[in-house]
This record gives structure tokens, C-alpha cells and sequence, in this order.
């Protein structure tokens, strides 16, 4: 489960370093584009152009209708893990005809969202983030809360805590980097860790919002629905 988290960008990620050019490459590179013959490379670029498009267009379809479906489910995988049944059948959650659409919808408008907050700032984009983190969550208690509903819940949920939720991230970076002396594989084992600590986060910030009002338990499904009134 944690792996599959990884792969789809919810895991904690590992650190890419960006190649810097200096200025004499630079000088270099523009003076073996000057006599590029752009009359016959031209073709070869627009095909390439829009094979790379194609391609783009593949991923973000795939991680949207397939990938987000997954998050929640691997996320419900281990929130159900922490309630005490562990079963591998939990991260399918996603893939019912009455939840599916209604969590690609969710997921794609807190991606939509994380994406304009960071558009601005890199700063308010983190803090968003940490704000919309439990929207996953709590499309696994009830998939059809509402898109609107469920961002707002994740913020209300959050408020006060993501201070707090930074530090524990934090305080998993030691683990991260004692991973990273294995090549990179090390971080794997240290995953599962992470991902369960946040399933417990969860259950807290849920436990406290059910405290002080914030939501109620047939809101998000952890009791039967009342019945209807006899008139």
C-alpha cells in the first residue's frame, strides 16, 4: 500500500536534484542552434510535440480516474488498519459504482485547488495542502459527502494543526534520509510508518471535530442513518 502511494505522488517523495548549466554551456548551446537547420528538424519536433502531448494528456487521464481512486483506497487501507481489520480487499473502496464518480470529482477539485494555491505562492500552496490532506480520509468514511463538503470539512478539521502536522512531517525526515543511504529502498520500509501514523492523525483530527460539533457520526457514516419520521 505504501508503495502505491509513492507511485502516485501521496508518499513522501524523494528529493530530485536539478542539473545547473553554466554560462559558457550556455554560449556554447546557442551557437550550435544557430545552425540548426529548422526547415528539416521542424517536422520532427512538431511530431515530437505532440507525442509528449499525447502522452501528458494519457498520464493525467490515468492518474484522475484511475490513480486518485487509488489514493483513496490505499488511504482507507490503512485507516480501516488502524480501526483494528486489516484486509487488502479495503484498497478496491474506490472502484463501486456508487462511490467512484463522486471521489474522482472530490479529488479532482482539491488537485484543482492545491494547483491555483500554489500557482500563487509556494508558502500558501504548502499551507493549503496541509488544509486539504484530509479530504482522502473522509471520502473513505462517506464517498459521497460532496465535494464542497468534504474541502471544507478537511479544512475545518485542520485549523489550529497545521503547525503541528509540519512537525510531525518533520519528524519523520531523519528515517527519510536514513532511508536514502540504501539507495533510495530504505525509504520503502520506512513508509508503511509514515502512512500509518497518518491514519492515526485522521482518527484524532475526526475524533475532535466530532468533539467540538464540527461534523456529526451520520455525516460521515460511522452510524446508520436515522429513519424517517412516521407522519
Amino acid at each position: 500500500m505504501s508503495l502505491l502511494l509513492v507511485i502516485l505522488g501521496e508518499g513522501a517523495g524523494i528529493p530530485s536534484l536539478n542539473r545547473t548549466w553554466e554560462s559558457s554551456g550556455r554560449s556554447e548551446l546557442s551557437s550550435y542552434t544557430a545552425d540548426i537547420d529548422w526547415g528539416i528538424l521542424g517536422p520532427f519536433l512538431v511530431i515530437a510535440l505532440f507525442i509528449v502531448s499525447i502522452i501528458v494528456i494519457i498520464s493525467i487521464a490515468f492518474y484522475i480516474l484511475i490513480g486518485s481512486p487509488l489514493t483513496v483506497g490505499a488511504m482507507h487501507y490503512f485507516k480501516r488498519s488502524a480501526e483494528g481489520e486489516v484486509r487488502m480487499g479495503n484498497v478496491g473502496y474506490s472502484f463501486n459504482k456508487d462511490r467512484y464518480w463522486s471521489i474522482v470529482l472530490t479529488m479532482l477539485w482539491r488537485g484543482f485547488l492545491n494547483f491555483l494555491w500554489f500557482l500563487l505562492l509556494i508558502i500558501p500552496g504548502i499551507v493549503k495542502a496541509y488544509a486539504y490532506s484530509q479530504v482522502p480520509y473522509i471520502l473513505s468514511d462517506n464517498p459521497n459527502i460532496g465535494y464542497n463538503r468534504a474541502v471544507e470539512l478537511s479544512k475545518e478539521m485542520t485549523r489550529g494543526h497545521k503547525f503541528r502536522m509540519f512537525v510531525l512531517d518533520l519528524s519523520f525526515l531523519g528515517w527519510i534520509l536514513l532511508g536514502l543511504l540504501a539507495l533510495g529502498i530504505g525509504v520503502l520500509f520506512v513508509q508503511p510508518y509514515i502512512n500509518a501514523t497518518k491514519a492515526e492523525l485522521y482518527l484524532e483530527l475526526r475524533h475532535n471535530a466530532l468533539t467540538y460539533n464540527l461534523t456529526n457520526e451520520h455525516e460521515l457514516r460511522l452510524a446508520p442513518a436515522a429513519p424517517a419520521p412516521y407522519f
